[in-house]
């Protein structure tokens, strides 16, 4: 588990200062199996040196006089060991003294809620700046919370939520959070109903399953724009956050506006495409392969492609963008009303 996520989540780079004679350091911080924090960095060129770690559950706010441990910085590795799984730590790592990274591990490990993530250490592609850590998240839907995820949504420190389900969905699955302003914006799935049926009565297969994914993809540009723009206002808000988006899965509409709102901020596409397809990487499927194990090979084969992503579809959403409004840039100012003043506003909140 531990290889698969490592190998998802490539090294996130950010250029220390404006010199030329600064390194270039990319760290990566994740959790193995047992929750202890697995600490990884590279230098170019590299470094000789005393490597010093701050924790910390606040990314804004280290106590530099307390380090929490200390490494050679040939090593590339450390562990932070820790039996709390209820809190989320962030790192700061400080190399000799002179050039620090802020860190932390983008999945939030969660029993109830599928596909926990934040979008925190993301370079944008051409100032050297990186989205903020612990200020967005996104998950799939909140409706059957265990109480131990409610108390680590609690150490979220989550003051709005916005939920992108369709009024059907909210109405069967309310959303059991109530710690935090819930923003509701329906951009619902149509046709669902009829899928199911299809489903389990065995009449449909896997490849109208993707072409189903492919029209509701191709909606969110031609039909529901509008009920994005409003979603990406709330960004705007400083008071608004930390800001949790979900969906039903965390991966499909959720998926859409994480993506619109980080080209916003200036991230590079394929970064944005990581970002999206990590969501295979996030979703217990294990689980939902229990849930369908009575259907017949053709519904499960169904299903999985109803509850994965791939690349193509988010392909398909961009050609489509781009040839309804010319380029991604036009989409966001045209389709999505982000203004450039909107855009630096965003810039501002959400980048360091």
């Amino acid at each position: 588990m531990f290889i698969r996520i490592f190998s998802l989540f490539a090294y996130v780079t950010l250029l220390m200062g404006c010199s030329s004679n600064n390194p270039e350091i990319r760290a990566l911080c994740l959790r193995d199996d047992i929750g202890n924090y697995i600490l990884k960095w590279e230098t170019e060129p590299q470094m000789e040196g005393i490597l010093k770690m701050y924790v910390s559950d606040n990314p804004e706010m280290f106590n530099k006089s307390l380090p929490a441990g200390y490494a050679n910085i040939k090593d590339g590795v450390t562990t932070y060991i820790t039996n709390d799984n209820m809190s989320r730590k962030y790192f700061l790592l400080s190399f000799n003294d002179k050039y620090f990274k802020t860190v932390g591990a983008r999945s939030v490990g969660m029993d109830s809620i599928q596909n926990v993530r934040e979008i925190g250490g993301y370079e944008t592609g051409h100032n050297h700046k990186a989205t903020r850590w612990g200020k967005v998240y996104r998950s799939g839907q909140l409706s059957s919370l265990s109480e131990w995820d409610s108390i680590r949504l609690n150490n979220l420190h989550i003051k709005t939520i916005i939920d992108l389900r369709g009024n059907d969905e909210l109405a069967t699955y309310p959303l059991r959070y109530s710690n935090a302003n819930i923003v509701h914006i329906p951009i619902p799935i149509k046709n669902i109903d009829n899928v199911i049926t299809r489903i389990k009565e065995d009449r449909m297969r896997k490849g109208d399953g993707i072409l189903f994914m492919q029209d509701t993809y191709l909606q969110y540009v031609t039909d529901y724009s509008e009920q994005y723009a409003k979603a990406l206002d709330v960004f705007l808000d400083e008071d608004n956050y930390p800001i949790l988006v979900n969906c039903s899965m965390g991966k499909d509409r959720t998926g859409y506006l994480t993506a619109m709102l980080l080209f916003a901020l200036g991230i590079p596409e394929d970064t944005v495409i990581k970002d999206y397809m990590a969501s295979n990487e996030n979703i217990n499927i294990v689980h939902l392969a229990n849930m369908a194990r009575d259907l017949s090979t053709n519904a499960q084969e169904t299903i999985t492609a109803l509850v994965t992503v791939n690349e193509g579809l988010i392909d398909l959403v961009m050609k489509r963008i781009r040839k309804d409004y010319g380029s991604v840039d036009k989409y966001l100012s045209k389709g999505l009303h982000l203004t450039e003043k909107k855009q630096n506003k965003l810039k501002d909140i959400l980048l360091y």
